[in-house]
C-alpha cells in the first residue's frame, strides 16, 4: 500500500452531526452501483481514517465506511465519556445519514471489540463480521510487556525514528520485502489523538468483554490474526474462534499487529474470499 496523506485521500469526507456528536466520516464508492453491501470499519485505538485508507483503496469492488472516533483524527474531542453501546448506536446514525441499511462489519484491534459489539447490538444491520488482531475484551491473554509499554508512548504517533527503532517490538512481524518503507508510510498516515480522545477510548472498553455473548453470535465470522503479533497474541484469536460457532480463523504467517498493511495483498485476498462466499443455509434462513 502506498502512503496517503490527508490531501491524497480519495474518499468523500464530511463532518457529520450524529448522536449528539460531531464526527469526521469518510466513505468510498457509496454512489457507485455494486453487488456487495458496504463495509463498515472500526479502527484501532488512536488511529485516524488515513491510517487504514489504503485498505479501502484496495477493496475497489465494494463501498467502505469509516469514521474518526471522538478526539482522534479530525473529530473534535468528546465532551463526555462514551461506551460501546452508545458508540455503536451512533454508528447506526451514520448509516442512516448515508442511507445504508445492512453492512458487513470489520474491526481491527480496539475496533475489533467495537465490531463485535455492533454485530451483537444490531444483528439486523450486520451481514458478516471480520475481526482482525483483536480479543474478546478484558478476558484476553495480554501481549508482550515490552510492546505494551511502548504502545503508551505518544512518540509512536509522531516520531519516525522511534517508530523505526521499535517497530518489531511494537507490532511484530516484518514487511514482505524486508524494507522499512511500510514503517515510514505508517507513521506518515498517523495523526496523534488528543489526550482526552485517547483516554476516553481506553475508558470505553474498561471492564467490557464479549465472551459470554459470543456463543450466541449468529453470523458468519472471519477472525484474522498475525502469527507474530506482539500486542494481541494469536491465542486470543483462537479463543474467539472457539467461542463463535460460525467462525473461521485465518493466521497470517509472519504477520504482526499491522498485518493488514504489511501483508496487504494476502489480507485483501482473504477478505474477498470470505465476503464473496455464497450465502450459507443459516443466512438464507434469516433472510427468508
Amino acid at each position: 500500500m502506498n502512503a496517503m496523506t490527508k490531501n491524497e485521500l480519495t474518499a468523500s469526507v464530511e463532518m457529520m452531526e450524529v448522536g449528539g456528536r460531531t464526527l469526521r466520516v469518510a466513505h468510498w464508492r457509496l454512489d457507485e452501483p455494486g453487488d456487495h453491501p458496504p463495509l463498515l470499519f472500526f479502527n484501532g485505538i488512536g488511529a485516524n481514517i488515513e491510517a487504514v485508507a489504503p485498505l479501502a483503496e484496495m477493496l475497489t469492488e465494494r463501498a467502505f465506511i469509516m469514521f474518526d472516533m471522538p478526539g482522534t483524527g479530525e473529530s473534535p474531542d468528546p465532551t463526555l465519556p462514551y461506551n460501546p453501546f452508545t458508540m455503536c448506536w451512533t454508528a447506526t446514525q451514520i448509516l442512516d445519514h448515508l442511507r445504508v441499511d445492512v453492512v458487513d462489519v470489520m474491526g481491527v484491534s480496539w475496533g475489533g471489540a467495537m465490531a463485535q459489539h455492533f454485530a451483537l447490538q444490531h444483528p439486523k444491520r450486520t451481514r458478516r463480521l471480520i475481526l482482525a488482531a483483536t480479543t474478546a475484551g478484558m478476558l484476553m491473554v495480554p501481549g508482550n510487556p515490552a510492546a505494551l509499554s511502548k504502545m503508551a508512548d505518544p512518540r509512536r504517533y509522531i516520531d519516525p525514528e522511534y517508530m523505526n527503532e521499535h517497530f518489531a517490538t511494537l507490532y511484530g512481524g516484518v514487511d514482505k520485502d524486508g524494507s522499512a518503507h511500510q514503517k515510514n508510510s505508517h507513521i506518515g498516515r498517523l495523526k496523534p489523538p488528543s489526550p482526552r480522545g485517547y483516554l476516553y477510548q481506553l475508558l470505553a472498553m474498561f471492564g467490557w468483554t464479549s465472551l459470554p455473548a459470543l456463543p450466541f453470535m449468529n453470523k458468519e465470522v472471519l477472525i484474522m490474526m498475525g502469527e507474530d503479533d506482539q500486542i494481541v497474541p494469536l491465542i486470543n484469536g483462537k479463543i474467539l474462534a472457539t467461542a463463535i460457532r460460525n467462525s473461521q480463523l485465518e493466521i497470517i504467517e509472519g504477520g504482526g499487529h499491522l498485518f493488514l498493511l504489511t501483508h496487504a495483498d494476502e489480507s485483501v485476498a482473504s477478505l474477498r474470499t470470505f465476503l464473496d462466499a455464497p450465502q450459507t443455509d443459516a443466512e438464507l434462513g434469516r433472510a427468508a
